[in-house]
């Protein structure tokens, strides 16, 4: 799978994510405090991301650094995952859901040769309302986060994988096994063993519970069965536990990428530029469409306008890439955006950092969603990671993520 670097994209392919129960409405800000303004300015190239369904059964595994959304994610460093409070909505306390992970190695840095970030968010629009009340504090001493991106990065040589390249065909090993995954989700270390069957393993009580209610129950006493029986010399392996067992995960999809610059001239009908899903432009601009109602003021419809314009060469884009100090988000709103300042500096080096991808409205599209008030909703999500993208003694380091949502009343 082709990686999110624009060198990579050019040809070279690798050799080798305060509670109080009465939330104040947001004040907006003044526009002319954000650097990320409109002017016509020399743009730096920016990557596309297209979602299609996996060709192959082996198409999302770890050893491809697959570019994934939805689904489960494939872990890059496979063992020492991201555990305790770093896994949980800081509001509600439930385990995140999986949105995405882009891989975007770094050709001028030995230790980022793999590198790959991981996108979560909980499914509650209620939290995310309730986040983006925490992300209008200035600088909060203790952010309360419903959406989370984690940077891992590895060098060529690793315990983990092959310094070759993988071949793409189905054979492809890594070099060991990864830490044990909930049963449920599929995402987070299993680190809690059933007590009945010894081998379903959760992140969370809460997942432990659900799991149980929904399907556990009724294996937990079949593989109970079965260990008997294995005991006694009668062994009987029909009965296994279904991995990622939750119904409520998005779908699943790989990531392709397309150059924008692809698209800056008038396609025929026989143009070869990927459009790797056959969903009618009609479809995503209704959907897109639907949300000026909400937008108030003479900067947002603005802004909307040179969104729209933007995205429609393209509309089925649902990421758009590019790592760069220089390189600005595409805003669909004037309000409701980040200026330099609010973006925290990196934990564990102190730099700055800077804009490297954003998640479209147009991936709820493909996972599902609904135009109900309550469901889970973003005019876009966008990723700042560390300039320096540094190491650290943690495998995942996260990174600042800043969500603009329509206008709503919180």
């Amino acid at each position: 799978m082709s990686s999110f670097n624009g060198d990579d994209f050019k040809g070279l392919r690798i050799t080798q994510l305060d509670d109080d129960d009465e939330e104040a409405p947001v004040e907006p800000r003044n526009v002319e405090e954000f650097d990320d303004d409109d002017e016509e300015d020399e743009e730096e190239p920016v990557i596309l991301g297209f979602v299609e369904s996996p060709r192959f059964p082996w198409s999302n595994l770890r050893q491809l650094f697959p570019n994934l959304a939805g689904g489960v994610p494939a872990w890059l460093d496979p063992v020492n995952l991201p555990t305790g409070k770093s896994i949980l909505c800081d509001l509600c306390e439930e385990p995140l859901q999986f949105v995405l992970q882009v891989y975007a190695p770094l050709t001028d840095k030995v230790s980022a040769f793999h590198r790959t970030l991981f996108l979560f968010m909980c499914p509650s629009m209620s939290c995310l309302l309730r986040d983006q009340h925490e992300q209008w504090k200035r600088a909060p001493e203790k952010p309360m986060r419903s959406v989370k991106v984690f940077r891992c990065q590895l060098p060529r040589v690793n315990p983990f994988y092959s310094s070759e390249a993988p071949k793409h065909d189905g054979t492809d090993k890594p070099l060991g096994h990864g830490a044990p995954l909930c049963t449920w989700c599929g995402a987070w270390k299993g680190d809690k063993v059933c007590g009945g069957c010894k081998t379903a393993r959760y992140c969370s009580p809460k997942h432990q519970s659900l799991h149980w209610h929904r399907a556990h129950k009724t294996e937990c006493q079949q593989l109970r069965a079965v260990l008997e029986t294995s005991v006694s010399g009668l062994v009987d392996n029909k009965v296994s536990l279904t991995q990622a067992a939750s119904k409520s995960l998005w779908k699943e999809f790989v990531l392709i990428n397309v150059d924008e610059s692809e698209y800056d001239t008038e396609m025929s009908e026989t143009d070869e530029v990927a459009q790797p899903m056959v969903v009618s432009k009609r479809e995503v601009d209704e959907q897109m469409k639907s949300v000026m109602k909400d937008f108030e003021g003479d900067a947002d419809k603005n802004s909307w306008v040179n969104f729209q314009q933007r995205v429609d060469k393209a509309p089925e884009q649902v990421l758009r890439y590019c790592r760069s100090s220089e390189a600005k988000p595409l805003w669909p709103m004037a309000s409701g955006r980040v200026s330099k300042s609010e973006i925290p500096k990196c934990k564990s080096c102190g730099a700055p950092r800077c804009f490297e991808f954003q998640v479209m409205p147009q991936l709820l599209f493909f996972f599902g969603g609904s135009n109900e008030r309550e469901s889970l909703d973003w005019a876009t999500i966008v990723v700042y990671t560390c300039e320096n993208s540094c190491e650290s003694s943690l495998s995942y380091n996260e990174e600042f993520v800043w969500v603009q949502v329509y206008s709503q009343t919180t």
